[in-house]
């Protein structure tokens, strides 16, 4: 990848830049929220598109030469049409928190009741922790999951469902490694007159590849973000049935955003192009298996898995019955000394704080693009627990690093 534009008006912006190049190829990325993009989608989003303003929508902006910004969101819209099989689709959140919050802004005033995940048990910041404005605006509680099984409690979720009488049911996960029955949530939903939003920013790709259950036609609103799973441009995406398109576009714009950040979208299209294509559903199914077999090796080695297993892109490690006295952190600073880049994670009865707690968190999505299967998948297994077993141990620090060095130069990225 070429910087020499930017190395002649800034040598540090440009350093940094290639350092980053190098540090992606010569890690493991394994944060189960990231994705390594096509060369064809950073192109797109370093176009020239990054120069235009189009508030408003394709037909409709607020200033002129739009047109060809109108033709890269229309195809955005259409394909995302096509890969989700929505009604309406706003390609335009910077993010899928903005995405959220637009569908908040619609339907919900001030003070209304949000009923969500808690965020130790797998939720996210923007289904109403205290800390994001969903938490200050209005009032939310939390269902859980069965601390026993590490799955949604759905008997649970509708009993509180019943008592509390949300606004709106939030379904969808950050840190949840099984698949989501939406259909039995809607049902909770509905029983209490309250709306269902569905926030699959995890799991976009999966659900557009149809190797997980699609909330679509499902749940009043779907969310998402665009850079995870599905490898698109970077940013957020709401998707609603027709009768609610003109209070979801609304409130993305003016309600929450002003100008679309069109490079962005055009990213978006790209990466939904390249996700219609049947070699898609491939990659989404081996993300899969490969996160299945890289917690079938984290068992083996007397890891203890939240649920016992995946169903998704993602592995929840409760390090507590294994490693009583090491923390996620202690465990993420280790493994990233030693080339794998995954992040300490919350886990169901959490009992240490959120920014030192006793869980990792694993995803295969970008190890997938780099072509890992599922022998690979078992050595960074293997590599994994040798460092959580020891994560003071220098010596294993340093022969985990030369396995590391070893698969990303089997499995190059970006040459």
């Amino acid at each position: 990848m070429d910087h020499h534009h930017v190395r002649e008006v800034d040598p540090d912006a440009a350093d940094a830049l290639e350092a980053e190049i190098e540090r992606q190829r010569s890690t493991l990325s394994m944060i189960a929220s990231e994705n390594h993009a096509s060369e064809a989608v950073l192109d797109a989003q370093g176009s020239v598109l990054t120069n235009k303003y189009a508030e408003g929508y394709p037909g409709e902006r607020y200033y002129g030469g739009c047109r060809h910004a109108d033709e890269i969101e229309r195809l955005a819209i259409d394909r995302a049409t096509e890969l989700f099989g929505a009604e309406h689709v706003n390609v335009q959140p910077h993010s899928g928190t903005q995405a959220n919050q637009a569908v908040y802004y619609a339907v919900l005033e001030a003070g209304d009741k949000i009923l969500s995940l808690d965020l130790s048990h797998g939720g996210h910041l923007s289904h109403g922790h205290p800390a994001n404005f969903a938490g200050q605006l209005y009032e939310v509680e939390s269902y859980e999951v069965d601390p026993e099984t590490g799955r949604i409690d759905y008997e649970g979720l509708a009993e509180h469902a019943e008592a509390f009488e949300p606004d709106i049911v939030v379904s969808g996960y950050s840190a949840y490694p099984r698949a989501v029955d939406w259909e039995r949530i809607d049902a909770v939903a509905r029983s209490v007159d309250a709306y269902h939003l569905a926030d699959i920013a995890h799991i976009t790709g999966l659900v557009a590849a149809g190797v997980h259950p699609s909330p679509v036609g499902v749940a009043d609103f779907v969310t998402g973000s665009t850079h995870k799973t599905i490898r698109a441009g970077r940013g957020g995406i709401v998707m609603c049935e027709g009768a609610h398109a003109d209070a979801i576009d609304a409130a993305v714009f003016p309600g929450g955003q002003g100008g679309p950040l069109m490079h962005n979208v055009a990213g978006k299209a790209v990466g939904f192009a390249e996700a219609l294509e049947p070699e898609f559903e491939a990659y989404a199914e081996e993300v899969v298996a490969n996160a299945r077999t890289l917690g079938e090796r984290l068992a083996d080695h007397d890891l203890s898995l939240v649920s016992g297993g995946t169903d998704t892109h993602l592995v929840l490690v409760d390090l507590r019955p294994s490693h009583p006295e090491t923390t996620g952190g202690d465990a993420e600073e280790a493994l990233e000394e030693a080339g794998i880049v995954l992040n300490g994670n919350t886990v169901p009865g959490e009992t240490r704080s959120p920014f030192d707690p006793s869980g990792i968190r694993a995803g295969t999505a970008a190890l997938t693009v780099r072509g890992f299967d599922e022998e690979a998948i078992r050595t960074v297994g293997d590599c994994i627990a040798r460092v959580v077993d020891a994560p003071e141990d220098e010596t294993v620090i340093a022969d985990v690093r030369s396995t590391v060095d070893e698969l990303c130069e089997r499995f190059p990225l970006y040459e």
